[in-house]
């Protein structure tokens, strides 16, 4: 009997285990709340499809307006706007946009379905844009035979653009509208 310390510590454990559970079942069920009954009012959806702009410096981005004891209905998903229309950039270096959906593209370490169009072999063929060389660059300027690793996920900078409503305004100007907006040096 050298293990009779195990024994009695495992025996302790199962009887704490036994009581523990004895005691949450008798005592557990004796609050149970009463069932919540839905009022008509509660029950249909606040319209909430347009996008709410609350007055002042109030921000309502979650319930746009809804109030929060009632169920607003979401607003419509945005399109995905399939015009493949080259767009302007804004700025040097400005990753492009994606001009048409990618709905089901496959984009993991074993496939890029960007790839099959715009690869620089393809890219005639498909009539697609040819990614840039920088694209080839690893991050010690030195080119590669593919795609760089770090520019394979095409989405963490290229974007497509959808039908949504503007929520922020937005006052950007490119450098082309700042520099003509500029008086010329020396006064007049």
């Amino acid at each position: 009997m050298r293990n009779k310390p195990l024994i009695v510590a495992v025996a302790l454990v199962a009887l704490l285990s036994v009581l523990a559970f004895a005691a949450g079942w008798m005592f557990g069920g004796l609050k149970r709340p009463a069932p919540v009954q839905a009022s008509a009012a509660t029950s249909t959806p606040v319209d909430a499809r347009a996008i709410f702009i609350p007055g002042g410096s109030e921000i309502d981005a979650l319930r746009r307006g809804v109030p929060v004891n009632q169920e607003g209905h979401p607003p419509p998903m945005a399109r995905v706007q399939n015009t493949d229309i080259r767009r302007v950039r804004n700025y040097p270096m400005q990753p492009p946009t994606i001009p048409h959906t990618i709905d089901g593209y496959q984009v993991d370490k074993n496939s890029n379905r960007c790839m099959l169009c715009h690869a620089r072999a393809n890219a005639a063929t498909f009539q697609a844009p040819p990614v840039s060389v920088t694209h080839y660059m690893d991050r010690d300027d030195q080119f590669l035979a593919t795609v760089s690793p770090r520019r394979y996920f095409c989405s963490q900078c290229h974007v497509v653009q959808t039908d949504a409503p503007t929520l922020v305004a937005n006052g950007f100007k490119d450098i082309d509208t700042v520099l003509a907006a500029e008086p010329p040096p020396g006064g007049q």
